[in-house]
């Protein structure tokens, strides 16, 4: 009814990916086999991991124990490259690439603003086609909703709400308990990054985000954000990933109220972490007698919409009538949002004294 996949490239262009975590292994790499992408090689300076994804997915040709020999493969291949490590990584590799190579990679941009603009600056030089990978604008209900609203069903959105309260098991991330940010930076980012691509940039940001009582070695990992548009547009992004209460009242959704009607989408990954639950979507049209229309969805955040940010890249790349929303430029604009939001939470509010 209506559209929830991508626009897959005609002749898929081959890939190669550095990085062997977790979210090649549960995203990028099942993604890319629903796809039916070809996976030339994988490399990771952990090599038992590398080999262990080139086991587990049979349709990666190689397992490369040198990234530069990779980076050479790839090059006479014209293949594309996947970059999936951590984030003080990527300029380092980004240096090492072909210029005017397609270059996919993973959120965040950086971890400040500094970074995501040299970021920036290394794809212009070296006239990358190149794209960060968020997904989530990319999941089959972000693309159903973004028809939906096309087709002016709903008519002028006015109103966005993100909400999750779940509880996340933070200890699948070691390295986030060094980080100074966690929350806005690793997982509220998606949410602003789809925000963004609803309604663009806010006039004014509102946030607050702080820390757990149960999880003090972490940095902040509940957030209010408030980005306001005009006098009648707004969106609110809630989160509280420490409901550790069971599942029974973890929330995690997504609701977009037009002029005309309204969507609710329930983002079944984040409750019950990491197992998740089927995603749900309906949506609403005043004069509708029928009410509430459920929507049956073919597929969720993981893997489905990984395959999303790579064939948007590679159209791109093949023909630039195809646009790139997740182009570097335009991921650096969720970086500055993200720069606001902490701004925002250090500088903001209003001190309250007893009289």
């Amino acid at each position: 009814m209506f559209q929830q996949h991508p626009i897959l490239p005609t002749n898929s262009l081959p890939i190669a990916i550095i990085g062997a975590g977790g979210i090649v292994k549960d995203a990028h790499l099942p993604a890319y086999a629903l796809a039916g992408f070809p996976v030339i090689g994988i490399y990771d300076v952990d090599n038992t991991k590398a080999i262990a994804l080139k086991n587990q997915f049979s349709f990666i040709e190689k397992n490369y124990t040198s990234l530069t020999d990779l980076i050479t493969d790839a090059t006479q291949k014209k293949a594309v490259f996947d970059l999936a490590v951590p984030a003080n990584y990527i300029c380092s590799v980004l240096e090492q690439l072909p210029d005017r190579a397609a270059v996919l990679i993973q959120k965040p941009m950086g971890e400040s603003i500094k970074k995501a603009l040299e970021i920036e600056k290394i794809c212009k030089e070296k006239q990358f086609v190149s794209a960060v990978n968020f997904q989530l604008k990319f999941a089959p209900y972000c693309i159903a909703a973004k028809d939906i609203i096309s087709q002016k069903l709903i008519g002028t959105v006015f109103d966005i709400e993100l909400k999750v309260c779940v509880h996340t098991p933070w200890e699948l991330w070691n390295f986030l308990y060094e980080k100074d940010r966690v929350e806005v930076l690793y997982h509220s980012i998606h949410y602003l990054d789809l925000v963004r691509s609803f309604l663009g940039n806010p006039k004014k940001v509102y946030a607050s985000t702080i820390k757990h009582p149960n999880t003090k070695e972490l940095a902040a990992t509940r957030s209010c954000i408030i980005l306001d548009y005009d006098e009648f547009t707004q969106a609110r992004i809630l989160t509280n990933h420490g409901h550790n209460y069971g599942l029974k009242h973890q929330e995690s959704y997504l609701k977009i109220e037009g002029t005309k009607g309204a969507i609710k989408i329930k983002i079944g990954l984040s409750l019950d972490y990491p197992y998740g639950v089927p995603p749900t979507m309906e949506y609403i049209v005043l004069d509708d007698k029928k009410g509430w229309r459920e929507i049956e969805l073919e597929g969720g955040w993981f893997p489905h919409a990984f395959i999303g940010t790579m064939a948007a890249l590679q159209n791109h790349y093949l023909d630039k009538k195809h646009p790139l929303i997740h182009s570097t430029a335009d991921a650096l604009e969720t970086m500055l949002l993200v720069e606001k939001v902490y701004e925002s939470s250090t500088n903001g509010g209003t001190l309250f004294k007893e009289r």
